[in-house]
């Protein structure tokens, strides 16, 4: 009997171990992680470089977002290099609400675009003092600039013009569009964007070639079109979305990336998304599979 029992009490301590180790190859320095959070029906990417600088996009709809940065940072660590809002729409600036009042931020992109939604003055007030009490930096997003965290990259694709004080009609097609590069593998996040910037992106000739892409306006009709997946050629397509009444992610896209053999992850159903790249090779794992971690080519 009591062999028994050391033998499974040793079985446990090697699983554990091989777990561990699995672990530790995961995170090993000099790996890069992209997280797409599940926060219901808007967008929340955090993304954590090989050394260790921390970048939020868009903080959902809610302050969710405050449970799943708990879960991927020390509970010592309050404070983000940098937090971008694609666009002020409240799914995906509310969050981001919640996170200035919790951590310190070194730096804020956003496009300087008025919008007069729910949260939209709060925002202002909170960088505002995030700027004068804490000395963050404020950046104004436009296409060429780019944001260096050591060995990765981020470049701002779209908008095209310096948009700060203006009041436009359509927000969703002001969104920060950048581009993510890391050796060999490359992250394209696009927002809310329609058809009409994407089409604009690829007459533009920009670098559209990328290994992920996180799908535009939650899966809506009005994104995503075929000359733009095309042009992206990517792999992996993530769509962020939660239950909703608009019917996202629609038919017509889930169809489009089946037309191009992009593989798609989706919140709702996957839950929370993490990706891992060493610079070369990509790996994935999906908080509905927690013990599952697939290699993807």
């Amino acid at each position: 009997m009591k062999k028994s029992a050391l033998f499974i009490l040793g079985f446990l301590v090697l699983s554990n171990f091989i777990a561990l180790g699995a672990v530790f190859y995961l995170e090993q320095p000099g790996v890069l992680e992209v997280n797409f959070f599940d926060v219901g029906q808007g967008d929340a990417i955090f993304i954590e470089t090989p050394k260790k600088h921390q970048i939020l996009i868009d903080g959902g709809p809610s302050s969710v977002i405050l449970e799943k940065l708990n879960k991927e940072m020390p509970f010592w660590d309050r404070s983000l290099d940098l937090i971008i809002l694609s666009h002020p729409e409240k799914d995906h600036l509310t969050g981001l609400l919640a996170v200035l009042k919790r951590y310190k931020v070194e730096n804020i992109l956003w496009t300087g675009v008025i919008k007069e939604t729910s949260g939209f003055g709060e925002w202002q007030d909170l960088i505002e003092k995030e700027k004068t009490k804490e000395g963050a930096k404020i950046i104004i997003a436009e296409a060429g600039k780019k944001v260096s965290a050591s060995e990765v990259i981020l470049e701002i694709l779209n908008p095209l013009e310096n948009l700060e004080g203006k009041t436009v009609k359509e927000v969703n097609d002001t969104s920060i569009v950048s581009h993510l590069i890391f050796g060999e593998n490359s992250f394209l996040f696009s927002g809310d964007i329609s058809d009409k910037v994407e089409k604009r992106l690829v007459l533009n000739d920009l670098p559209l070639k990328f290994d992920v892409l996180k799908v535009a306006h939650h899966g809506s009709k009005y994104s995503s079109s075929e000359i733009f997946l095309e042009k992206v050629s990517a792999k992996i397509a993530v769509i962020c979305v939660g239950k909703n009444s608009y019917g996202h992610p629609t038919e017509e896209v889930l169809t489009r990336l089946e037309k191009f053999g992009i593989k798609v992850l989706r919140t709702d159903q996957d839950g929370d998304i993490k990706i891992f790249s060493d610079g070369e090779n990509l790996k994935l794992k999906t908080q509905s599979q927690k013990s599952k971690v697939t290699v993807l080519n």
